[in-house]
């Protein structure tokens, strides 16, 4: 069945409009057809009001840094997570042992020009007092280790919005399991982040992460359903800036996950571009996850983007890489992100 008779879409993309060109976007424009012929036109990504309009002073300045003042700029994110230490463990420092001094990722970030680094409390208070204005900081708030099971994650606060402040954070970040048979607590604990946000004012970075029993019987966490899921709750829920794990399209395991989701023929491409619209004016930042090929993290930079992304978060596909490798992976992830921007912020 073809994604254009169960649901809801099909899409027919055109040359500019003629509007006139956009600041560091390309318009385009984008006709939809509904089930029994009705035609609606939709508001391309480009056509969206810009996030940064939207916002209060504190953090449209701050937000502004991160888009135009650092990193490839351009209305770009370029994202290094640094908080895989305690997400994972030290196993991954292995690959490159000099990662697992954490002097060596803070140097990688501000020497490779980074538009921000995302780290834990520890590291903030240890390691970035000799980078601050170097690299703008986003403050990890909540974490949790791997060694229990993932069908009720929850990540608990150790650090405070407040704390942010103080190290001279450029945003929070906090992980979200949706779908955790503990999500009600996630929410709340969730609700006084994003209070604390508003009140310092504070860009918000959801990592959204589908997990749990729920989730693994509807398709998996990185199914097409789940991470569309996942991108629309994070930007129900206050995200200023959302974190994807790249959507996975498995014909055997998306018959598991819900209509029309279990019905649709769709190729990654566009289900990153669907996940990218389901985060609406939030902008969205697309992970690597495990390591891999030069090719492949080139591939999943120009998807993004393409899709009306703002960028990247990979953290093991360039610092467990030896330093020479990891400064050569980085320019050719600004010359792909720089090259195929799409939206305004």
């Amino acid at each position: 069945m073809t994604l254009s008779s169960v649901s809801l879409i099909v899409i027919r993309e055109y040359p500019p409009c003629g509007r006139g060109p956009l600041p560091f976007a390309v318009a385009y424009c984008r006709d939809t057809r509904l089930r029994g012929g009705n035609h609606v036109e939709l508001k391309s990504l480009t056509e969206q009001k810009s996030l940064l309009a939207t916002l209060p002073p504190g953090k449209r300045a701050r937000l502004h840094r991160l888009l135009f003042e650092f990193g490839p700029g351009n209305g770009t994110l370029m994202l290094l997570p640094i908080d895989q230490g305690i997400e994972h463990g030290p196993r991954d420092f292995f690959p490159n042992p000099a990662s697992k001094d954490p002097d060596y990722q803070f140097r990688l970030a501000a020497e490779a020009g980074y538009s921000a680094l995302a780290c834990q409390i520890g590291m903030a208070e240890k390691y970035y007092p000799d980078y601050a204005g170097r690299v703008p900081l986003i403050l990890k708030v909540n974490g949790k280790t791997d060694l229990p099971s993932s069908a009720k994650s929850f990540s608990s606060c150790n650090s405070s919005v407040e704390d942010g402040v103080r190290l001279g954070a450029d945003a929070i970040g906090y992980t979200l399991y949706v779908g955790s048979a503990r999500q009600d607590e996630d929410l709340a604990q969730l609700r006084q982040v994003r209070q604390d946000c508003d009140r310092f004012g504070m860009p918000l970075v959801i990592w959204a992460y589908p997990r749990g029993e729920f989730v693994d019987a509807k398709g998996g966490a990185n199914s097409f359903y789940a991470i569309d899921y996942a991108a629309r709750m994070a930007m129900e829920m206050g995200a200023d800036i959302v974190k994807l794990n790249m959507p996975v399209v498995d014909a055997k395991k998306d018959k598991d996950a819900p209509a029309p989701y279990n019905e649709m023929e769709i190729d990654q491409a566009e289900a990153i571009r669907q996940c990218v619209e389901s985060a609406g004016r939030a902008l969205v930042v697309l992970s690597g996850g495990s390591r891999t090929d030069d090719e492949t993290v080139l591939l999943h930079t120009r998807e993004v983007m393409e899709a009306g992304g703002s960028g990247v978060i990979f953290g093991r596909n360039v610092w467990q890489r030896e330093w020479t490798e990891a400064l050569a992976i980085v320019d050719q992830i600004k010359g792909s992100l720089l090259s195929n921007v799409r939206r305004t912020p």
